[in-house]
């Protein structure tokens, strides 16, 4: 069964030239009739999370970023630096439609009854593709919103709440107890912040500013380390001899903080050391790298010791390593807790054409605090 829908939508674009060339665009694309068991979502809200932005820009200098087109058809360009052009090779020529999640209303559904049941209701939908105007997914691959939530309300109850989610199990399935977390201010940050003080779990909150460390605290943060401050390596190293903190997710990934973390848990560890072993503490130090605000390299001062792990942590290989059943049971505790633990917060909402605009590329392009857009396909510009 479908309702009346528009033949055509618009769909965000993100593509990489041979000539090392990076274009952004609106395409109309058709609307999908929906299989047996799918269903058509209007998207009405989708999230600029860093992790549609590392696709919506590649490799691109957007310094170079330019406009041309029309205002309801903008067309962004932006050089990719030459050296740059080899980690794009598997993209390039390659049109790819961006956004990872978002929520709106099912307007169509196919035949089967899963299908049906959703007609009319507010789900929320983890697919890629969701920076369009009409989404077809599969009916068991939607949540469908508590009574009374709003798209707005339910556009980042994946990425976000499953990664903090994600990183709580990792922490108790490898053995830790308490443990760190990198850019801790962000949406992320302050979600998991509320998650460590709901279980009673152990969190160093490690920020770049003063002002978030103030955000943090204010929300009941107990430890936060400002990494500008000059007793920044003494503080963490406090914090983590409170916490017992032995594993950390960092979402900087370049420069010397994934070290420092590693140096002052050994240090912590130290403290309660009953004999010396010059291969260091023996108890086992992990750093997931998670996020890349740093571009630079991850620089390593080897004062650790010899039991220690540095690694990449995604979510997505994380879900498929623990099961349907387990991610069924993250997914019901975002949607029982949706409007407080792990409700999202937004600087603006703005339409497709909006999003192409370079003046908002430059605020959400910082992935910064205080600047996480949502973008509303549905909305005239």
């Amino acid at each position: 069964m479908t309702h009346s829908l528009a033949p055509t939508g618009l769909q965000l674009r993100s593509l990489i030239k041979p000539e090392g060339e990076l274009e952004i665009s609106l395409h109309e694309v058709p609307t999908p009739e929906p299989a047996a068991d799918e269903v058509i979502v209007r998207v009405e809200a989708t999230p600029i999370n860093p992790s549609d932005i590392g696709l919506l820009f590649g490799a691109a200098d957007m310094a170079t970023a330019r406009v041309s087109g029309t205002p309801a058809r903008p067309v962004v360009t932006a050089q990719v630096p030459e050296r740059a052009m080899k980690s794009m090779a598997a993209r390039v020529g390659q049109s790819l439609p961006v956004g990872n999640e978002g929520a709106g209303t099912v307007v169509a559904a196919g035949a089967s009854p899963a299908a049906q049941a959703l007609l009319g209701k507010t789900v929320a939908v983890l697919g890629g593709a969701m920076y369009a105007q009409y989404r077809a997914i599969r009916a068991d691959q939607c949540l469908v919103l508590p009574e009374g939530a709003s798209a707005a309300d339910g556009a980042s109850c994946f990425v976000n709440p499953l990664t903090a989610l994600g990183m709580v199990e990792t922490m108790r399935r490898e053995g830790h107890k308490a443990l760190v977390h990198t850019a801790a201010a962000s949406n992320l940050g302050q979600m998991l912040n509320r998650i460590c003080l709901k279980d009673g779990i152990g969190l160093v909150n490690i920020v770049r500013k003063p002002e978030q460390a103030a955000l943090l605290k204010a929300q009941g943060a107990q430890h936060v380390c400002d990494s500008s401050a000059p007793s920044f390596l003494a503080d963490l190293t406090e914090a983590l001899v409170q916490t017992g903190a032995t594993i950390a997710f960092d979402a900087t990934g370049g420069g010397r903080l994934a070290g420092q973390i590693l140096g002052c848990m050994e240090a912590a560890l130290n403290r309660t050391a009953t004999e010396y072993s010059r291969y260091g503490s023996t108890t086992h130090k992990q750093v997931y790298i998670y996020g890349g605000l740093d571009t630079g390299p991850t620089e390593l001062v080897r004062n650790f010791g010899f039991a220690w792990g540095m690694g990449g942590w995604l979510l997505f290989p994380f879900l498929q390593k623990i099961g349907p059943e387990a991610v069924q049971a993250l997914k019901a505790r975002v949607a029982a807790e949706l409007k407080t633990t792990f409700a999202s917060s937004y600087t603006k909402e703005i339409s497709l054409a909006d999003a192409l605009q370079l003046e908002a590329i430059a605020v959400y392009g910082q992935r910064a605090t205080g600047t996480k857009f949502l973008i509303n396909p549905n909305r005239a510009s």
